[in-house]
């Protein structure tokens, strides 16, 4: 049995997780040689030059040269960092390597990489553990299925067995009801704006338009870099645009986003793509996370906040998002990642928000929890509620939104509204393609 990660590399155990796994204040390539600095060290001092140079070298051979190794990590976007932790695994040259959830944080580059190192594998006649919720994923990657639910194993598929409808019927223990996605094809929403961005320029963005309507799922989809996930937080107020404004034209045509306390006081919620970073606090109960946005709501005139009123909140939305738990003390750091996300939505429907800013929602939960979400958000249409969806995955915008804008470049190329002629394929080209603005 391994002592830690360290030990299980020495021993040809290679492991990429789920969550974060670099640290933010040290150079890429310290990063990579985690743990085995001592390689490099030589009458007590460590030659981080010979260190960054053979970092370098690992993230050229897997395909991923244009991240520099001598760069403080901190300043790489969310999935760089995960293809830093791919270099770390192959500084040992693993006969196993075990990718748990990692491509849920990876676009089109880093799922490429991945997806070559997987094929390298095999070639070698090495093995690879490969754990998803992503079924499309599983089917294209894997020869052997093994689906396990509430920590048991209950089948393995292998040949034509693995397809969707096997893999949906065993995680869930029944047959999921064809009602995944929304069922009318219909632009259903008022024409009241309750979101207004006018010519918004931030980072890899420039002069982008946008609406937001009551009772409205609108998406924005693109590749990971097209600038939504940063739009995203321009429109909560997170990150403030270097040209134009958010507004609340339902408050006052001046009512601009400007910070996200002012989003939150006026009904705004935000759940970053980062979740575990930016969405919750890990090391806080279920019950601390749900109450924070709803702290001056259950405040007395004396800002007193009752415990039975905090007890009451949380156990509400327990009870509401079927949170699987032991009680509302129960720290984060203890539930799934389905549960986790359920946690963050439970903090905006407990302090009644009536915009909601989703960056990936979905990500790495299973095909239950997303049924279970997906549910919850036409429930919150149907309550005149308004979402804007961000993501990368296009069977979702296409089965749950009522428009869709596509980012390229950090421009809107392309607005689709809800049909059901709508394909990935018409989506796509504007993606990746070199083609002018279209609405459909």
């Amino acid at each position: 049995m391994p002592k830690n990660m360290v030990d299980a590399q020495n021993h040809g155990v290679g492991m990429i997780v789920q969550e974060q796994g670099t640290i933010g204040n040290i150079s890429v390539a310290s990063n990579v040689f985690t743990g085995r600095l001592e390689e490099f060290s030589k009458f007590g001092f460590i030659n981080m030059k010979a260190v960054t140079k053979r970092a370098q070298e690992i993230l050229n051979e897997i395909g991923a040269g244009d991240i520099n190794a001598a760069s403080l990590t901190a300043t790489l976007n969310f999935e760089d960092r995960k293809i830093v932790e791919i270099a770390r695994v192959m500084v040992a040259d693993p006969d196993i390597l075990i990718v748990d959830e990692t491509t849920t944080a990876l676009a089109m580059k880093g799922r490429k990489i991945l997806y070559n190192l997987i094929e390298r594998f095999r070639a070698n006649n090495k093995a690879v553990i490969f754990i998803s919720h992503d079924l499309d994923e599983l089917m294209s990657v894997c020869s052997i299925v093994t689906v396990l639910r509430d920590g048991r194993i209950i089948q393995s598929l292998e040949g034509d067995k693995i397809t969707q409808n096997n893999m949906r019927k065993l995680m869930v223990g029944r047959e999921l009801s064809e009602h995944y996605f929304r069922e009318d094809y219909e632009c259903t929403y008022g024409d009241e704006v309750v979101l207004d961005g006018k010519q918004i320029t931030y980072g890899s963005f420039t002069n982008v338009d946008l609406q937001l309507h009551k009772g409205e799922i609108l998406g924005l989809c693109g590749l990971s870099d097209c600038g939504m996930h940063e739009l995203g937080k321009v429109l909560f107020g997170i990150e403030k645009p270097i040209t134009g404004r958010v507004t609340l034209p339902q408050l006052d045509k001046d009512a601009e986003v400007i910070s996200p306390s002012f989003a939150v006081k006026h009904g705004m919620g935000y759940l970053s793509k980062d979740r575990d970073r930016e969405s919750v606090i890990l090391n806080a109960s279920i019950l601390e996370n749900i109450e924070m946005p709803s702290l001056n709501r259950l405040a007395g005139l004396l800002g007193y906040i009752s415990s039975n009123s905090e007890k009451k909140l949380a156990q509400e939305q327990i009870d509401i998002l079927k949170i699987k738990c032991r009680d509302s003390k129960q720290r984060l750091t203890e539930l799934s990642g389905g549960n986790k996300q359920k946690v963050v939505f439970s903090k905006w429907l407990g302090c009644k928000s009536d915009i909601l800013i989703l960056d990936c929602a979905t990500r790495g939960i299973d095909v239950g929890v997303k049924a279970a979400i997906y549910q919850l958000l036409e429930e919150m249409k149907a309550e005149g509620k308004s979402i804007v969806l961000i993501s990368e995955e296009l069977p979702e915008m296409i089965g749950m939104c009522d428009r869709m804008l596509v980012m390229k470049d950090g421009a809107i190329t392309a607005e689709f509204r809800r049909s059901a002629e709508l394909t990935e394929a018409d989506i796509i080209k504007y993606m990746i393609g070199s083609v002018e603005s279209n609405a459909s």
